[in-house]
């Protein structure tokens, strides 16, 4: 349940927030980041193989989304905004299938390029079910290139996107750690005004970027230390000094997400849903999405944090990584301030 004070704001704020929402289709995104597919394959247990001790998994389907960068793409997209991705692709049918996404959502894609030297990075996730029981993912298999990204598409990737720049409302940089994300393709990404970083690790990389969003385990790499809700204060405190950012946002699952300023200023959104949690997988990309538009329609950082918490809440209810729409997030919110108001 929502204390009854922030249910209160909450409900007070209800028409801004729907406001923004209706807002979402009419900004311009541009997203840098690590391009990934998730493929899912999904099959019935039927015995044990007689070759060696593991499951035999007839197969059903494969389903391929966007992962990793490109599920930030996608959300936006699928939160109506106009969006063009950065990037880099293998020259493979991972790479053809990823383009393929896209281009149906309406994804601008023109700034993916094609590197032959390295694979597409493609996470593939083998799940099985028995009769009368839930699917559960068995094993990952994880393809990709720890090799350096070619200097000659480092520029263009920094050239891109400093002829784009100027044409977008925002900025997303979505980093995995695949080697998209370097000095020169994240200095011309910090030439916007309005930069959002989520970023697995080496934070410092994005000085004075407009809000960092980093989950709690991203947050403790970042500062060196656990963080629990005693020093949740002072380790936000050391996040504002190494990112000298003006505000980091820190998801933290079911205790919700925390929002620190460089002024002081201190938020909490609780979470909205702690019960009908299936599967978090990209639900952190999600999160990104709904607070950049907000942010983008000119939303302050408490509604963007709350929408993209909204928005979190109800991808984590499907298996896989999923994506929501503006429809289904102003029917949420009005769900919730019925349910609390109950």
């Amino acid at each position: 349940m929502l204390d009854d004070l922030f249910r209160a704001v909450l409900s007070e704020s209800e028409s801004a927030l729907q406001d923004l929402t209706n807002r979402f289709s009419q900004h311009r995104i541009l997203v840098i980041g690590d391009l990934t597919l998730d493929e899912f394959l999904t099959g019935q247990v039927e015995r044990i193989s007689r070759e060696a001790p593991v499951l035999i998994i007839r197969h059903e389907e494969t389903r391929q989304v966007p992962g990793g960068g490109a599920n930030a793409v996608f959300n936006l997209a699928k939160l109506g905004a106009q969006v063009t991705a950065v990037g880099l692709v293998g020259d493979d049918d991972q790479g053809k299938a990823l383009s393929r996404i896209f281009a149906e959502a309406g994804v601008d894609t023109s700034g993916i390029l094609v590197d032959r030297s390295r694979p597409t990075v493609t996470k593939t996730r083998i799940s099985g079910h028995a009769r009368q029981s839930v699917t559960q993912q068995i094993v990952r298999i994880d393809r990709k290139s720890d090799a350096s990204v070619d200097p000659a598409l480092q520029s263009q990737l920094a050239e891109f996107i400093a002829q784009r720049i100027t044409e977008v409302d925002a900025v997303v940089c979505s980093d995995y750690g695949e080697g998209v994300m370097v000095a020169s393709v994240i200095a011309a990404a910090l030439q916007h005004s309005l930069v959002i970083v989520d970023a697995q690790k080496d934070l410092d990389r994005y000085q004075g970027a407009t809000i960092f969003t980093p989950n709690l385990p991203e947050a403790e790499l970042a500062v060196g230390y656990s963080i629990a809700e005693a020093n949740l204060h002072t380790a936000a405190t050391d996040l504002l000094q190494l990112t000298n950012a003006p505000q980091i946002l820190i998801t933290r699952g079911e205790d919700g997400m925390s929002l620190f300023g460089k002024d002081g200023m201190t938020e909490h959104v609780p979470a909205f849903n702690r019960t009908q949690v299936f599967d978090v997988t990209g639900a952190g990309d999600t999160v990104v999405a709904a607070l950049t538009l907000a942010l983008a329609g000119g939303g302050s950082f408490w509604q963007a944090v709350v929408l993209g918490n909204l928005a979190a809440s109800i991808v984590v209810r499907q298996f896989g990584t999923t994506t929501t729409t503006v429809a289904e997030m102003q029917e949420a919110l009005q769900g919730l301030l019925e349910t609390q108001s109950g």
